[in-house]
């Protein structure tokens, strides 16, 4: 690098990765220069070495430690694939059928949790119990809080995947005004959920076998993302030594933020706009129109500049599921499956790749299923925290492991005399 200011040439070390671009080391800029680099966002930054999540945008891939995701959805559980997140690799049947036993049997919470969740109002969005709820759980398990201890570290991993399906279900029931469901242990991971979200004592809730296979697979697309605002978040809280608990309340308050994980919301908002399937042509107009300030929600990526990898599976999985709730000829979802066929179809949507993206499918199938909205980001939440829990294990065990400290740009008033109150005017 030569500094344009004074011609002098740096050098610094290139890092190669096993797959990727490689990266410059930086580590020793400020050092040698006496400068800091400057990108907001971080969109050309590697702020760690991970092994955990690959994705390459342009070629539309995406692989959990080494595995491409379609491949695990189509044949792992969500339980096989929260094993490999957490330990590197897929499990054996008797690796399997041991964490599903551990994780069965942590779902339960402690039972004065249900009072701190009734100290809620009653119209708290579910976002706002789960952040609250999940901060308080270092409350209430101490034994699992030293950080400098891999034992307590893997009762917290363990607790974390094994309550956040109970306590996003007891947000909902909260909101609902509806009495909390208990764990079964007999249910795996994803019916208990569903059991836990629409079952009451009024009658026997038998699990529909299609839905929890979607929500499975929905579960297993979303359980990690590389290094996203939210999985920056829960790394960045936990390079500071906090406990495992207050780092993914963390990433579960990153997450609520409209940009990152209200994405399928807004899809349903969108439908809700456009209202009627007769006026589909004329939103996809306005949307071809660069002068209008519409934008059709759900098409394309921030990450791929291709089709997304988890999109295939999630529209097979959508299908599947309106197919199983006779919703095919809902207005809202007749909207959706248009703008799929559009955007499939049309030359404008394909030359500048604007796929449908698992956003665009996963709203749907939820509103399917008849999860509100207010509960889209929740599930999000329950998904990607094996992922977050897998990232903050990583970093705790990385000998490279510093506190987060990132540098800026100043550019507010240089120094200046201290002005006294009769001065100012």
């Amino acid at each position: 690098m030569i500094d344009n200011r004074t011609g002098k040439n740096y050098t610094f070390p290139i890092l190669s990765g096993s797959d990727g671009p490689d990266v410059v080391d930086i580590r020793k800029f400020y050092n040698e220069t006496g400068m800091f680099t400057y990108d907001p966002g971080y969109m050309s930054t590697g702020s760690c070495s991970s092994s955990i999540t690959y994705i390459d945008g342009d070629a539309g891939i995406l692989r959990y430690r080494g595995y491409d995701i379609a491949e695990l959805a189509e044949n792992c559980d969500f339980m096989e694939v929260a094993y490999l997140l957490l330990r590197g690799e897929l499990p054996n049947a008797k690796e399997r059928d041991e964490f599903h036993w551990t994780i069965s049997h942590h779902t339960m919470v402690h039972e004065q949790l249900h009072k701190f969740v009734d100290g809620f109002r009653r119209d708290a969005h579910p976002m706002a119990i789960m952040c609250g709820v999940v901060g308080a759980l270092s409350a209430f398990y101490h034994d699992s809080i030293d950080i400098t201890d891999p034992y307590q570290r893997m009762v917290a991993q363990h607790r974390l995947v094994a309550k956040m399906p109970t306590i996003a279900a007891w947000a909902y029931k909260y909101s609902q005004g509806q009495p909390f469901a208990y764990p079964r242990n007999k249910l795996n991971y994803a019916e208990n959920f569903l059991h836990m979200m629409f079952s009451t004592p009024c009658e026997e809730y038998e699990v529909n076998p299609v839905l929890a296979k979607a929500m499975d697979r929905i579960l297993i697309l979303h359980a990690d993302h590389e290094q996203n605002a939210s999985t920056s978040t829960v790394r960045l809280a936990g390079s500071s030594g906090a406990n495992p608990f207050a780092c993914i309340a963390a990433g579960i308050a990153s997450l609520w933020g409209p940009a990152h994980g209200g994405a399928n919301e807004a899809v349903l908002n969108m439908l809700n706009q456009i209202g009627t399937p007769d006026r589909v042509g004329e939103f996809v107009k306005r949307a071809k129109d660069k002068d209008d300030s519409f934008r059709l929600m759900g098409f394309g990526h921030r990450v791929y500049k291709n089709y997304d990898p988890r999109a295939k599976l999630m529209a097979r999985t959508c299908h599947e599921v309106l197919a199983e709730v006779g919703a095919e000829d809902e207005p809202l979802l007749k909207i959706a499956m248009q703008l799929e066929k559009i955007a499939l179809e049309d030359d404008y949507f394909i030359e500048k790749k604007l796929y449908p993206n698992v956003d665009f499918y996963s709203g749907i199938v939820f509103r399917a299923m008849g999860i509100p909205t207010t509960m889209f980001t929740c599930l999000f939440a329950l998904a990607r925290t094996v992922g977050w829990i897998s990232q903050w294990k990583e970093m705790i065990e990385d000998p490279d492991q510093k506190i987060g400290r990132p540098r800026q740009l100043y550019q507010g008033a240089t120094a200046r005399p201290f002005i006294s109150m009769e001065q100012r005017g």
